[in-house]
């Protein structure tokens, strides 16, 4: 024998469609598909109206030592407010989510495309997504990011940034949602990679996320958004944004999870 062939999983596929069904989300959650993408999900002029309200929300820059690249973002991040015992800081997240909600408030977002996105996915649940609750308290939900100059390639799951449970509810898979109201010409494609988490992968480890070697003979798909669009896909994946040369690159984001009683719940 002269060499090894690794085969393609067949079932590693990007699917575009009309409106994101309960199927999808379960064979996202099973990790029988890669991502789902739905044109049009806003029309031209909610992204419009999305875009005259960004101006009134306070956004800021990622920490440069944590974040290499530029992103503008608005709205809290959990694993962005773990301390170094890798439990949340309670009092600086819960003050922060406070002044996001009153934020998010006066920007006076018509149509709100957070709520939006979250009634059309629990229609196709066939249940209402829930908040994410710690100690009984709802956590925010709903984050914007300018990404134009791009991601690393990263991972997120709220099991491994906060191992000791976060949440009231307990979760077994989590999604990630995103909805461009503004994008560039060309570039800020999304890639995901069939690849999770692997120890080995510490080797390539570079800022929050991970050199391209980590990824670097795995299967991948890759989605270049459109205006209005929405994707789903399982944030567990390695995944990363490719930089874009002009333009701006808006999306509002969450992230879903499937509980052990088989609800939908969501947060930033």
């Amino acid at each position: 024998m002269t060499g090894t062939t690794t085969g393609l999983d067949p079932l590693f596929t990007d699917v575009t469609t009309t409106a994101f069904t309960d199927r999808h989300l379960a064979t996202l959650a099973a990790g029988t598909l890669a991502a789902v993408r739905v044109p049009d999900f806003l029309d031209p002029a909610s992204c419009e109206a999305a875009m005259g309200a960004v101006t009134r929300l306070p956004t800021a820059d990622y920490d440069p030592t944590r974040v290499p690249t530029p992103i503008l973002r608005f709205g809290p991040a959990l694993n962005d407010y773990r301390d170094p015992s890798g439990d949340l800081d309670a009092g600086r997240y819960w003050h922060d989510a406070e002044a996001a909600r009153t934020a998010w408030q006066r920007a006076g977002m018509r149509p709100d495309p957070i709520t939006v996105s979250l009634a059309r996915i629990g229609t196709a649940w066939g249940a209402a997504v829930a908040p994410a609750t710690i100690g009984g308290r709802a956590v925010f939900g709903g984050t914007l990011r300018e990404i134009n100059a791009g991601a690393l390639i990263h991972y997120d799951d709220i099991n491994r940034e906060f191992p000791r449970r976060l949440f009231d509810q307990d979760t077994v898979c989590q999604l990630a949602f995103n909805v461009w109201v503004a994008v560039p010409e060309t570039g800020g494609g999304t890639t995901v990679w069939r690849h999770r988490w692997e120890p080995a992968d510490e080797q390539h480890r570079h800022a929050y996320g991970y050199r391209p070697e980590a990824v670097e003979h795995c299967q991948q798909v890759s989605v270049t958004p459109q205006l209005g669009d929405a994707l789903l896909f399982n944030p567990a994946n390695f995944h990363a944004v490719e930089p874009n040369p002009g333009g701006r690159r808006i999306a509002f984001a969450f992230f879903l999870a499937l509980t052990t009683t088989g609800q939908l719940i969501a947060w930033s």
